[in-house]
Parts: C-alpha cells; sequence; structure tokens
C-alpha cells in the first residue's frame, strides 16, 4: 500500500515485529513434536538462533558453548579479541567508564591494530575446544584478512555491514571488496549482509551467498536509523526477503536461508521473524544478558567505534542467567527473555507448524494495537503496578 507523504513524495507502508501477530490455525501439535532445526552452508544446527559478532556478547568461550547447546555464535575478528592478546583487561575497561567517556574510549581502544596472528589464535581456541568457528569481517576487513581466515579453516565466514550490495562506487583509489569473487575464492561458506531488500537480495544470493542477513539499524545498541534515516522495519523487510529466496530457489534449485539480524529480544520476536519467511534469527541484546557473556552485562554496536562517525551506543542489558537458561531454559523470568528454544517449540505448537517452513507458512496479521498495549505493559511494570 503507497501512502502520499506530500505532492512530491509517495511512500510504501511497511511493518515492524511488533505490529504484527500470529494467528492460531485449524490444528495445534505437541510443542515436542515441532523440529526446529535449520541449515547454514552445510551446518545444522538445532537451535535457529545465531549470536551476534559483537564483542559484548560472542568471545571464544561463548561461541564453544553456544555450539554446545546447538546454537551458533560469530565471532568478530575486527574487535577486541584479534587485537589485543588477553583481551580481559580491555573488556573491564569498557564496562567501567561512564557513558560520556564511553565513545572516546572505545575510540581509543579500537585503534589498536588488528593482529593476523591472533585471528588464526581465536579460530584454532575455538575448532580445538569443539566449536563451530564462525567468524565476521567487514567487507574491508574481508580484503584485508581474507587469505588468513582461510588459512585458519574457518568454519563460516560472515561478511557484515550497515549495508552491503554488490554495485558499490567507490574512489579511484579505494579497492572494493568483490563479493563475488571473494564467496567463490573462500573454502568455507560465505553469509553476505545486511540487506533489507528484495533486490538486494536476490543480486547477493546470485553472488554466491551462503546465507543471507535481514536488516539495517533496528538492534538495541545500533543507532544507524538514527544516525542515517536508513532502514526498513524488519517484519517488511524480512517478507521482501524471503520473497527473493523462494524466487531465487526456484529458479536456480539453491535454498540460501534468510537470517533476521536486530530488534530482536524475545521468544515472540523470533517466532515473528521466522513467520514473517526468516529460516533463522541473530540475536545480539539477549545473549549479551547471559552470565557467561564476555560484556560484563553490557552490549555496544560494531560501528561504535568508529573514529568518523560512531554509529552504535552501549547499553546496560545486566544478567539475567546462564545462557542454558536463555536459550533453553528453565526460565527464571515471565518476559520472554529465557528459554527461547522452549518459546519456539510452544509457538509452533500452538500454531501447529511441525516445522521451520511450516511456521514460514503460518498467518499473520497487522495488530498496530499490540504495540500500544507493550508499551502500556512496559509503562506499568515500571511503576510497580505488575501485570
Amino acid at each position: 500500500m503507497n501512502i502520499i507523504i506530500g505532492r512530491g513524495k509517495i511512500a510504501r507502508r511497511a511493518y515492524g515485529i511488533d505490529e504484527i501477530a500470529l494467528v492460531p490455525g485449524v490444528r495445534t501439535l505437541d510443542p515436542s513434536l515441532a523440529d526446529t532445526r535449520f541449515s547454514i552452508g552445510g551446518i545444522e544446527r538445532e537451535i535457529p538462533i545465531i549470536a551476534s559478532a559483537m564483542d559484548g556478547v560472542v568471545d571464544v568461550r561463548m561461541a564453544v558453548l553456544l555450539s554446545e547447546l546447538g546454537a551458533l555464535g560469530v565471532l568478530n575478528l575486527e574487535g577486541i579479541q584479534t587485537r589485543y592478546a588477553d583481551p580481559n583487561p580491555i573488556l573491564d575497561r569498557i564496562a567501567s567508564v561512564g557513558k560520556s567517556e564511553f565513545v572516546g574510549l572505545m575510540q581509543e581502544l579500537y585503534a589498536e591494530p588488528i593482529k593476523p596472528e591472533l585471528i588464526k589464535q581465536r579460530i584454532s581456541e575455538i575448532k580445538q575446544q569443539g566449536g563451530i568457528a564462525a567468524v565476521s569481517l567487514t567487507p574491508a576487513g574481508a580484503y584485508s584478512f581474507g587469505e588468513v581466515v582461510a588459512l585458519a579453516k574457518a568454519d563460516l565466514v560472515f561478511v557484515q555491514a550497515t549495508v552491503v550490495s554488490t554495485d558499490h562506487l567507490s574512489p579511484a583509489s579505494i579497492n572494493p571488496l568483490d563479493l563475488a569473487q571473494f564467496s567463490q575464492n573462500m573454502p568455507m561458506p560465505v553469509i553476505l549482509g545486511n540487506c533489507v531488500t528484495y533486490e538486494v537480495t536476490l543480486e547477493l544470493m546470485k553472488a554466491g551467498a551462503a546465507g543471507i542477513l535481514v536488516g539495517i539499524g533496528p538492534g538495541a545498541a545500533c543507532t544507524s536509523r538514527g544516525v542515517l534515516g536508513v532502514g526498513i522495519p524488519q517484519a517488511t523487510a524480512v517478507a521482501d526477503c524471503a520473497a527473493a529466496r523462494e524466487d531465487y530457489y526456484q529458479e536456480t534449485g539453491r535454498y540460501v536461508p534468510v537470517i533476521a539480524d536486530g530488534g530482536i529480544i524475545t521468544g515472540g520476536d523470533i517466532c515473528k521473524c521466522i513467520a514473517c519467511g526468516a529460516d533463522a534469527v541473530m540475536i545480539g541484546s539477549p545473549i549479551a544478558r547471559s552470565a557467561e557473556a564476555p560484556g560484563r552485562g553490557f552490549h555496544w554496536g560494531m560501528a561504535t567505534p568508529s573514529p568518523v562517525l560512531p554509529r552504535g551506543t552501549r547499553i546496560n542489558v545486566g544478567t539475567t542467567g546462564t545462557i542454558q537458561e536463555i536459550l533453553r531454559g528453565p526460565a527464571k523470568l515471565d518476559d520472554g527473555t529465557h528459554n527461547l528454544l522452549g518459546a519456539l517449540k510452544t509457538s509452533m505448537g500452538t500454531l501447529g507448524a511441525k516445522d521451520i517452513k511450516e511456521m514460514q507458512q503460518v498467518e499473520v496479521v497487522i495488530a498496530p494495537s499490540l504495540l500500544t498495549e507493550g508499551k502500556v505493559y512496559q509503562k506499568a511494570q515500571q511503576l510497580g503496578m505488575g501485570k
């Protein structure tokens, strides 16, 4: 539906996760029968949850724990873990400063050069402990360190930026990363993102992406929408990119999973993203709240340390439980942030969806009143009024 903003501009109506709801079907099933498995780059996971490549979310230990629990964690290869041999004192400093000092400190700490030997070491540490070595680089980082990652034999490589496309104009002095060539040359699957449109998703799939990350700026620790004004509400973005996946599959027979990335906090958010067409989700804040997370109860965005235009913030998410409790339960909280797998299975049972593909087909309705209701509930909680 197009809406006339003014005489010179027409806009398309788009929807966020909070504006939709899922409709029960004609059947239900026991949650234990719900099959939540998904596959990316030939690696199958029981839990369709990927932990974001953020320094407050994933380190070597977390990557191993997530692998053991049936999920997946992505290590940021341009962060603290590859700039400092011992990242713990650095993470302590980040957690200790006040809000007004934070950006300056981050710019200082991230000015330390990335060390190729630490890239190799971190990948090796994950693999030696039986974890899946999924790692993340920006396009510039992939250009500089792709060969190092290939030699270290990572299992999956995520090439991530605020916006990624195959059609990039740059000055003659800069050599942009050829995404298609990079995907072809790397000896392991390459996941590309982020994008929010049908057209770009299709082009990234044609470039050889083994997975697509969907979402620009909806996350709690990212301020791209505020700084740049760029982004599409997540429910619409996921549905558009999932449509590209289906059309590409019909044309080529190659299925490329779509991963909703950003703005996903609760089990209900995960269920809605999958219902809109996602195969899995990437989350940061919920994992950062675990006792094992490296952020010491804090969470910050990947673009926060930018020396030119910081786009991110540090949020105090606190610590609410172990990563086991957050992913598999038993839940100690009733706000939807614990036992995310149980929430997904229960929702699938309620909706009668036997697997992820059936979950993608459930009926979705527009329910903007839910957003208002949610705000009222949150306000009541803040005032100590209960439910």
